[in-house]
């Protein structure tokens, strides 16, 4: 099982197993959980060439609209926290929604995570992000790049890093998913990250245990009441689904990022964000058009894909 550095090691996860009776997270987690302090647009680029402030040319970009009707709805909303991204869902996504990011390699999911979080804990909120794919270090490292400065965050007792091993994560599934919440719950945190659901899909060769053991997971994430971000892997057939086919039916929200080769191969291939589903929220069903720059996503709300 992956580590956090040293200076960070009351954030580290004991995944082992927990048969004896005492907690999986008592040692490190659950103390550094429950010890945190509680939860207190950018312009357009220039394409060169293919972007002239009003639209794409006939290469694969053309200007479009949104529906400006809103959402009426007592549910409290929250924005995403990408530019032009937050401007497609009309009042926000309804808090302690529970999304997934389905997207090849590429195409921004750890990055979509980053700012997802950065976006409340600027305002001094508390969050948890737990990544089964990179270190401590290189989460940390990613978002200081991209200007999220996760080392204060960290250090300043509102962010929690929590980097598990998939194969460990899978043999302490249960345990996991009965303690999480309430760990979530102690930490005050209003925002959560798991990066990515497909390594842990992955943990299960049988597609019926699959489903059974992932089943459960979304729905406990939803109990602790954060408004939760799931990444996954799409699938090599079709770049709308996920990599097995499962976690978009059990989410509220579905975002798809792609990548888009235009009719002319001399073309760049471009990036494009589409909202398949939002509950409760209205949302446009434009596929726009995105980059990834130092700063994180910037989705161009001002083009369209045709």
């Amino acid at each position: 099982m992956a580590t956090p550095s040293a200076e960070q090691d009351t954030r580290n996860i004991d995944t082992s197993d927990s048969s004896d009776g005492e907690s999986l997270f008592d040692d490190d987690f659950a103390s550094a959980l429950s010890n945190a302090p509680g939860a207190g647009s950018g312009s357009e680029p220039d394409f060169g060439g293919g972007f002239d402030g009003d639209g794409f040319d006939s290469g694969g970009f053309d200007t479009g609209s949104f529906d400006d009707e809103d959402f009426e709805s007592n549910i409290p909303r929250t924005d995403i926290g990408i530019d032009g991204l937050d401007s497609m869902i009309q009042g926000g996504v309804p808090e302690r929604t529970l999304m997934v990011v389905i997207g090849n390699a590429g195409t921004g999911k750890t990055t979509f995570g980053l700012q997802f979080l950065d976006h409340v804990l600027s305002q001094g909120e508390s969050a948890v992000y737990v990544t089964l794919e990179e270190s401590h270090e290189r989460i940390v490292n990613s978002a200081t790049e991209k200007g999220c400065p996760y080392d204060e965050y960290v250090e300043d007792g509102l962010l929690a890093i929590v980097d598990l091993d998939p194969i460990e994560m899978a043999n302490s599934l249960s345990s996991i998913q009965s303690e999480l919440p309430e760990l979530i719950r102690d930490f005050d945190a209003t925002r959560l990250v798991l990066d990515s659901v497909s390594l842990l899909e992955m943990m299960y060769e049988e597609r019926a245990t699959r489903r059974n053991e992932i089943y459960d997971f979304p729905r406990n994430l939803k109990e602790a009441g954060v408004t939760t971000m799931l990444t996954s892997e799409a699938s090599d057939d079709n770049p709308y689904a996920s990599r097995h086919g499962i976690i978009e039916y059990l989410t509220d929200a579905v975002f798809v990022l792609q990548y888009v080769r235009g009719t002319d191969d001399f073309r760049e291939t471009r990036l494009a964000v589409e909202i398949q589903k939002i509950r409760d929220a209205n949302h446009s069903r434009e596929i726009k058009p995105y980059d990834i720059t130092d700063e994180g996503i910037s989705v161009y709300q001002q083009a369209n894909l045709f």
